[in-house]
């Protein structure tokens, strides 16, 4: 009672609230494309990525989604040209190349920056979020629902169909990395909530959950949404009640809910056919 009573007497953590939301309804959209193409490693190396481009935006007092984007974008071509151009697996390439973009990351801000700004920007701190952090989360978090919203058909077939969105005349290449720069500018959107560490838990775990009861992607999208926004909400309560890191809080909320809906998949109490 004593949380509910804060929320509304403390703007930071209004605001804390506002932003899980937020992130939650985006990390869970974003995560759908991501599991159902099998991109999840690729998640996990684009959080990794972007954070050389943070520590050059604190360098250089640009805004953080700038570097982010751009570094992020970086190690997804590169991904993708040495898994092209050489014998190189594309795991083995998305492991070499995430490695190299963190450990980058780590010794810029180590350079630049206190090891509690390191902290809190690997593991996040949902209840220390500044008012630019918190329009510009907003914001972008705005446009990549956008951009989904615009682009959900052909990103759907390619999903789904890859051949005949080929055949079609689909610019799939063009698709996968409007992916990866969706999937960047989440990760800039979820660094005060979860952290860059653990960003790829919560795109991917609701994500892994609600395709588990769904069998169309708009509903998949918006259950995996609602899974996010429990998590980041009951996860926030129990960071502010306990003093506990808000990001580990978020990501065993989600995993908690995960391992409901799998038992109860198992028990059969959702049919065959999904939720829908």
């Amino acid at each position: 009672m004593e949380f509910f009573q804060h929320l509304f007497e403390y703007k930071f953590l209004s605001n804390a609230l506002i932003i899980s939301i937020i992130v939650g309804i985006v990390c869970g959209t974003v995560g759908c494309l991501i599991v159902l193409r099998g991109l999840s490693l690729m998640g996990d190396a684009m959080s990794h990525a972007v954070l050389p481009g943070v520590a050059l935006s604190f360098l250089f007092g640009v805004p953080m989604f700038i570097g982010a984007l751009v570094t992020g974008m970086i190690a997804s071509i590169f991904i993708g040209f040495i898994t092209k151009s050489s014998k190189t697996k594309p795991d083995a390439a998305i492991g070499i190349s995430f490695t190299a973009f963190l450990a980058t990351g780590v010794i810029l801000i180590s350079l630049i920056n206190s090891t509690t700004d390191l902290y809190h920007i690997l593991f996040g701190n949902l209840l220390a979020v500044t008012q630019s952090t918190f329009w510009s989360t907003v914001v972008v978090g705005v446009i990549v629902m956008i951009l989904i919203i615009i682009f959900y058909r052909p990103l759907m077939i390619s999903t789904f169909d890859p051949i005949f969105s080929r055949m079609s005349g689909l610019n799939t290449t063009f698709l996968h990395y409007f992916v990866m720069l969706l999937l960047s500018l989440v990760t800039v959107a979820s660094i005060q909530t979860v952290g860059i560490i653990l960003v790829v838990a919560l795109l991917i775990t609701p994500a892994s959950a609600a395709f588990l009861i769904a069998k169309k992607l708009h509903t998949m999208m918006i259950i995996s949404s609602l899974i996010s926004i429990i998590s980041a909400m009951v996860g926030m309560y129990f960071s502010y009640i306990y003093n506990i890191p808000s990001g580990a809080t978020i990501v065993l909320c989600a995993f908690v809910i995960y391992i409901i809906i799998f038992a109860c998949n198992k028990m059969q109490v959702f049919t065959k056919k999904g939720v829908v």
